[in-house]
């Protein structure tokens, strides 16, 4: 096999396949070694692939330049505008203009008619009440989270205790009226949610905890969505007539 034919062979199965797939494997797909994989994955990324993960951990194909840009369907613009619109109420000021830009730029490379339905959509969000506005830079936190690099901060809790806290930032969630941050907390050893408005004083580290967001987020959901259910099993119980016995 030529090394262009491998180059494309593995494009193929970084597209189809699951990630992130290790060299290892992708070497056995292919009848290569891992060291002929990471060379390759390097060809790649230089030739414009945008393939994350790194060795010992495995490698997805995140952008691809060979693949021309899709068109959308109406409904799906329209998806796309109420999403973009709801991020410019809710957002922080930095992910708001984003949302304003990625509109305008939106709308510059539609056809005409998809410009116009853009335009004038019919679809819209409205908020009443917007959610408080972070202490923090939440684009600094964003990009720490994307990093996977831990970070410090004051934080105060709802009985107005202080305390500095080191975490794992796993992911930052946009409720009705705040917006918090999902992460380890390494002063409670365990999973916590931070309110952005109570925090204060974000200091991004060089502690790097990657390549571990991704499965301690997906672990930390769950759990949530655990503690979820039993809080709603015990309500039930509570809630629940009780049997009158002689």
């Amino acid at each position: 096999m030529s090394r262009t034919h491998r180059l494309f062979q593995l494009m193929q199965a970084l597209r189809i396949g699951p990630g992130p797939r290790t060299a290892a494997r992708l070497g056995e797909e292919l009848g290569v070694s891992a060291r002929s994989i990471h060379r390759d994955i390097a060809t790649l990324r230089e030739i414009g692939a945008v393939i994350d993960g790194e060795a010992g951990y495995g490698f997805t194909l995140i952008e691809d330049n060979a693949l021309p840009p899709m068109g959308f369907r109406d409904t799906e613009l329209e998806a796309l505008v109420l999403g973009l619109r709801e991020v410019e109420q809710i957002g922080d000021p930095e992910l708001a203009t984003a949302a304003s830009e990625a509109l305008r730029k939106l709308q510059a490379r539609l056809p005409p008619r998809q410009a116009h339905r853009l335009r004038h959509a019919v679809l819209a969000p409205h908020r009443f009440e917007r959610p408080i506005p972070p202490a923090i830079s939440a684009q600094d936190l964003r990009q720490a989270a994307w990093d996977e690099v831990e970070v410090r901060f004051g934080y105060t809790d709802g009985y107005g205790a202080v305390t500095e806290r080191q975490v794992k930032p796993l992911s930052v969630v946009y409720f009705d009226r705040s917006t918090v941050l999902i992460a380890w907390c390494c002063l409670r050893n365990a999973v916590r949610v931070f309110r952005l408005d109570r925090m204060r004083g974000l200091e991004v580290t060089e502690q790097s905890f990657r390549p571990h967001r991704v499965p301690m987020l997906r672990e930390a959901l769950e759990q949530m969505r655990q503690e979820h259910r039993q809080d709603h099993r015990q309500q039930d119980r509570q809630a629940a007539p009780r049997t009158r016995r002689d």
